[in-house]
């Protein structure tokens, strides 16, 4: 089985895709690469990717860009914790090792957001240490070649898939690893049926030669996700809309949102709440609903136009479309409202 695994680095070389990461091994390019695909499809990420590097070229260009900057360029990859921690990380290598990322594993590993994944990749494709990538694909990969189960979502069970693979792990771990994930993703895929005349493990796959491959890898189920319902009150002052940037302790933080409340609201309440609140306006029309999935839960959104007639008692900020288009990280969960007015004001 051992060597049967090692072809996969030769099938790596004469099958792998051209991506822009892969032009060479430096670590900054695969790190940020690697952050970026942790949640988003290869063909999504490239853009994303292509546009990051070309206004960061360096370590030092991200330890010391403005983080209202960093964030709108992040903006349309949602977590936007992983770009703080990429701003943390790239100002640590700049004090600590003088802007050289590290070359260790157990260095690497030390770096705010950074896990055994990231870490492994970095140290294996750049620096060539013998270090396993374990991901979804990885996974994939070897539950179906071993017929192998158990659930991967068990620690346990990826701890000893991770000893196994670092007993096998051929010299040239970075093409191992890679050829690994690519296998993952274009011919062991996860959805529908995966291409196993492609593949160049099919002869000793047991999954394959037992039938069993379209049901592995063994997950646990997944829980359901808690649903929470928000109204969105998109403001509008002559050509402007109100904004706030979000202070409190969440995965939004920093980010900039439009005003809601909490709940299913109706339009005679949101009448209420602006008289209450002795808000002025002209009108108020129904907009666009929109259901926002996080990892853990649900946001049930709706929303409201109001077209004020001043914007006396409001302690927002207000933007045209263009300035917010342009300059603020608008949150994932609002980009569907922001398209709805800026398709309103095309018309």
């Amino acid at each position: 089985m051992k060597n049967e695994l090692a072809k996969l680095s030769i099938w790596y070389q004469k099958n792998k895709r051209d991506l822009p990461w892969r032009k060479d091994n430096n670590p900054y390019h695969i790190w940020i690469s690697e952050i970026m695909l942790q949640q988003t499809r290869i063909e999504a990420v490239i853009p994303y990717y292509e546009r990051f590097i070309t206004f960061l070229p360096t370590i030092h260009d991200l330890a010391t860009i403005d983080e209202e900057k960093l964030l709108k360029l992040w903006e349309g990859l949602g977590y936007y914790s992983r770009a703080k921690n990429l701003k943390k990380t790239a100002q640590i290598i700049e004090q600590e090792y003088q802007g050289k990322f590290p070359t260790e594993y157990v260095e690497i590993l030390k770096l705010p957001g950074i896990g055994e994944y990231t870490a492994s990749a970095i140290s294996s494709i750049c620096f060539n240490q013998k270090e396993v990538t374990i991901d979804g694909n990885v996974l994939r990969v070897f539950t179906r070649f071993f017929n192998d189960k158990r659930n991967i979502d068990e620690p346990k069970v990826k701890k000893e898939i991770r000893h196994y693979l670092m007993q096998v792990i051929p010299i040239d771990a970075g093409d191992f690893n890679q050829g690994m994930m690519e296998l993952g993703e274009t011919i062991c895929l996860p959805k529908g049926t995966p291409k196993c005349l492609q593949c160049p493990l099919n002869k000793d796959c047991l999954s394959y030669k037992k039938n069993t491959y379209l049901s592995l890898p063994v997950k646990k189920k997944k829980s359901t996700k808690k649903e929470e319902f928000y109204t969105v009150l998109l403001y509008q002052y002559q050509n402007k809309y109100a904004l706030y940037q979000r202070k409190e302790e969440s995965l939004l933080q920093n980010l900039w949102s439009f005003p809601q409340l909490e709940g299913n609201v109706s339009k005679k309440e949101i009448v209420s709440y602006l008289e209450k609140n002795s808000i002025s306006y002209k009108n108020i029309q129904k907009d666009i609903n929109y259901t926002h999935i996080f990892t853990h839960k649900k946001w049930q959104m709706k929303s409201y136009k109001i077209i004020l007639k001043t914007i006396k008692n409001l302690p927002y900020q207000f933007y045209t479309l263009k300035e917010i288009e342009t300059t603020y990280a608008l949150a994932s969960a609002y980009k569907p409202f922001f398209q709805s007015l800026k398709e309103t004001d095309m018309h």
